[in-house]
């Protein structure tokens, strides 16, 4: 959605949706984006019960075409023509530099939000939308799909209550195909900076990353270490220089020793350490619900409810800040790396 931006700037626009929506009717919902996580917002919305997909608005042809292929859904190639059908509900998974003023702009006309991580390009926008939602009584969510994912809630629960000592994540793949005009910090890294928040109930106080770059004009390597103010030492090593995907988690308790696949869904722990160096050990029981279902259903719910959102605005913001942490860390980036001089034997 890199040309013709202008047709997803919203024009000024009066308060007039509905604030509050009860089970008695179906909410009415719409998807900012056609992207590929936008269709698929879309394609997800369209089966889910008690939820009217009104449509998906994208400026651009090509991806108004594929979402109503994919989905069967109306498109609309303006802001201004998905309000004009009504929505009470919104998804806005368009570039990262448009969240603020797409969001500002939907609560402006009492519509609930959720909002792709990260939730903002700054951390001043992100207060910006927490602040605007919170004076307007709406639901504001954040897209960080991960903590929905099954995987993820059996290794929350296999910690629940556990002494937590460390965290490690590993999440690296190959450059992604799609153009990007952020790093692997923003990109990849800020899921697993809401899962140590998430994990520990702690906030992040100590930042130590090291980033290079070397295929990418950002940052395409990242090993970032953290520290809790509970105490819990983290780190995520991720990158785009991997020719697989893998995402992995371990998590050290004083009790236990848990490990999970984000990717297969395995998870397994081991416990009843001995003085001999022996223990036990054992897959545990994960669910099967995609994560993105699972997500919006939970925003549904929220919006329905009143309740407090699963990953509130606030959250969203205190990831994306550690994350601008570890990128605005004096001399954390590296210059991009050389090929190696060779050896000289003799």
């Amino acid at each position: 959605m890199s040309s013709k931006p202008s047709a997803l700037k919203p024009p000024a626009l009066k308060p007039s949706a509905v604030k509050t929506a009860g089970p008695e009717r179906l909410l009415r919902v719409g998807v900012i984006g056609a992207g590929v996580m936008g269709s698929n917002h879309g394609r997800v919305l369209a089966g889910l019960a008690g939820v009217r997909l009104v449509g998906i608005v994208d400026p651009l042809a090509a991806h108004r075409a594929r979402a109503a292929e994919m989905i069967g859904c109306r498109t609309f190639e303006t802001f201004d023509e998905l309000f004009a059908a009504g929505v009470d509900a919104v998804t806005i998974a368009a570039p990262t530099h448009l969240h603020c003023e797409l969001a500002l702009a939907c609560i402006a006309r009492g519509v609930h939000v959720l909002v792709e991580k990260p939730i903002a390009s700054t951390v001043e926008e992100g207060l910006r939308i927490v602040a605007a939602a919170r004076q307007a009584g709406l639901t504001l969510m954040v897209g960080h799909v991960e903590r929905f994912n099954p995987a993820v809630a059996a290794i929350k629960q296999a910690i629940k209550g556990e002494d937590i000592l460390s965290i490690a994540i590993t999440r690296v793949g190959p450059f992604p195909p799609r153009m990007s005009n952020v790093g692997v910090v923003i990109d990849l890294a800020v899921h697993d900076i809401d899962l140590i928040r998430w994990f520990t109930g702690s906030e992040i106080i100590d930042v130590q990353p090291q980033l290079s770059s070397a295929v990418a004009e950002r940052e395409d390597i990242a090993l970032l270490q953290f520290r809790t103010a509970s105490g819990v030492l983290a780190h995520i090593n991720t990158n785009w220089l991997t020719p697989f995907k893998a995402r992995n988690v371990t998590v050290a308790t004083r009790g236990k020793y848990v490990m999970g696949d984000l990717l297969t869904r395995q998870v397994a722990e081991c416990f009843g350490f001995q003085p001999d160096g022996s223990y036990s050990m054992r897959h545990l029981p994960v669910g099967h619900d995609e994560p993105l279902r699972a997500e919006l259903i939970a925003f549904v719910d929220a919006v329905r409810s009143g309740k407090d959102p699963a990953v509130s605005g606030g959250e969203g913001v205190a990831s994306l800040e550690i994350a601008i942490k570890c990128l605005e860390a004096p001399s954390s980036v590296a210059p991009p790396m050389r090929p190696a001089a060779r050896l000289i034997a003799g």
